[in-house]
């Protein structure tokens, strides 16, 4: 207790030294969508400010996001209403910052550590800024463990290594939500931190209730920033998640950082560049997505005290993964991806990975020989099947034509049987290995 008080104690104090006596103002001049342009003021892009509606003592919180023609453009963080030509803008002289600590595990937080659970205000003994910056590539510390998720299919073809960052590309109604809970709720990690941004709000609450449930709320930590909110406040939400988890890894924890969706950050961040007069590039996305894009996903992995495991949902429009160039960018940057195909969901397999189409860059780091044969005939069975498929599908193979298609459509059926798996089940590692090298063994 008293080591909280004097944390809190030093905060403040730091807090008291920044504040500037000499009280400077500005005023509104236009508000154009979300982007009001203030005069009169100097301040830098990241730094809050107030203005006063004139609404009895309301007033609103925004951020600076850019400059034009010597005035400041300022994005409230919440509603505009009450804003009007000439309100009165004073700089806080501050940026954002979060309350980081134990307190929030089992708690869920809106994107400013606000809490949305109707418990109790969160007191943290630390604050820290949203604009944290990556390890130095050289104090990250190589994976070589592998991540046990608790879900065969995952385990046994895209291995994950504990601090590997992956990302799991789907279109809508495909099961990215309900294949992201079954890893929170079976991957073996100390913490998780779930961010939820851009979401229904009708989708959080089943999220929490029904696919993360209880157990795996109990050790996790979830920032929600529902698709209402302002794009400023789904930006901060993403970033307020990450740096709660860059906690829990300098206390030497094993995070699992889940983020539904990349997606719907990136539209975010794209709303807020195009108001502010950027160029519009690839499929309407402006440059600073593809800046920030990066700068958030490299602040998962390992460091010198401990990891985050990334599993990060990136919504494929079309079900066409090559034809957005977003993916594209994920995917360049991220140390795997899993594949959900609609055309295997629609036969009943769930997860519906398709195991051709999924990789994972450090496969051959966290298995041993042996696990790799088993992996490389899993993989060979499939992708013959897939070679022969049309011919199978309209009756025109005949079975005891071709040794290696024969045996490809008896193990395919037997490992689809094998990676299903309902929600409320879950597989060790160990116990996948040895019903996998059960199937194979033969072969």
């Amino acid at each position: 207790m008293e080591n909280q008080l004097l944390k809190r104690w030093d905060h403040l104090h730091s807090v008291v030294r920044k504040i500037n006596p000499v009280l400077s103002s500005g005023r509104v001049t236009s508000m154009v969508g979300l982007v009001a342009e203030v005069e009169g003021v100097s301040a830098s892009v990241g730094d809050l400010c107030r203005i006063e509606t004139g609404r009895n003592t309301e007033s609103i919180v925004a951020e600076v996001v850019g400059f034009r023609d010597e005035r400041l453009l300022v994005m409230p963080l919440e509603r505009t209403i009450g804003v009007g030509e000439g309100s009165p803008v004073f700089p806080l002289g501050k940026r954002l910052d979060v309350p980081v600590g134990e307190q929030l595990l089992g708690r869920v937080i809106g994107a400013l550590g606000e809490p949305l659970d109707g418990n109790p205000q969160i007191v943290a003994g630390e604050w820290r800024p949203l604009d944290g910056l990556a390890p130095s590539p050289m104090t990250r510390r190589p994976i070589k463990s592998i991540l046990e998720t608790g879900i065969k299919v995952v385990d046994s073809t895209v291995p994950t290594g504990i601090g590997q960052r992956m990302g799991i590309f789907a279109g809508s109604g495909v099961g990215k939500s309900v294949l992201l809970g079954m890893i929170c709720r079976y991957a073996r990690s100390d913490v998780n931190v779930i961010a939820l941004i851009g979401e229904r709000g009708r989708e959080v609450r089943e999220f929490v209730d029904n696919i993360l449930g209880r157990k795996g709320l109990e050790k996790s930590v979830v920032v929600v920033a529902t698709s209402d909110r302002s794009p400023v406040m789904r930006v901060k939400g993403a970033e307020t998640a990450m740096t709660i988890a860059e906690y829990f890894r300098d206390m030497g924890k094993n995070v699992l950082f889940i983020m539904d969706s990349v997606t719907r950050y990136a539209m975010a961040q794209r709303e807020i560049g195009l108001a502010i007069g950027e160029p519009p590039t690839s499929r309407g996305y402006t440059p600073s997505v593809f800046a920030k894009l990066p700068a958030l996903l490299e602040r998962a992995g390992s460091s010198a005290n401990g990891s985050i495991t990334g599993f990060y949902s990136v919504l494929v429009e079309g079900d066409d993964v090559s034809a957005d160039p977003l993916t594209d960018a994920v995917r360049a940057i991220l140390d795997g991806h899993i594949i959900l195909s609609r055309r295997i969901a629609n036969t009943g397999q769930y997860p519906a990975v398709d195991v051709l189409e999924s990789v994972s860059r450090l496969a051959s780091a966290l298995l041993n020989e042996r696990q790799q044969q088993v992996r490389e005939k899993v993989l060979r069975w499939f992708a013959n099947y897939r070679e022969a498929e049309d011919l199978i599908n309209i009756g025109a193979y005949e079975r005891g034509s071709n040794p290696t298609i024969d045996e490809a459509i008896e193990m395919t059926q037997k490992l689809r049987e094998f990676f299903r798996q309902p929600i409320e089940q879950s597989f060790s590692f160990a116990e996948t290995e040895k019903a996998l090298m059960n199937i194979v063994g033969g072969f």
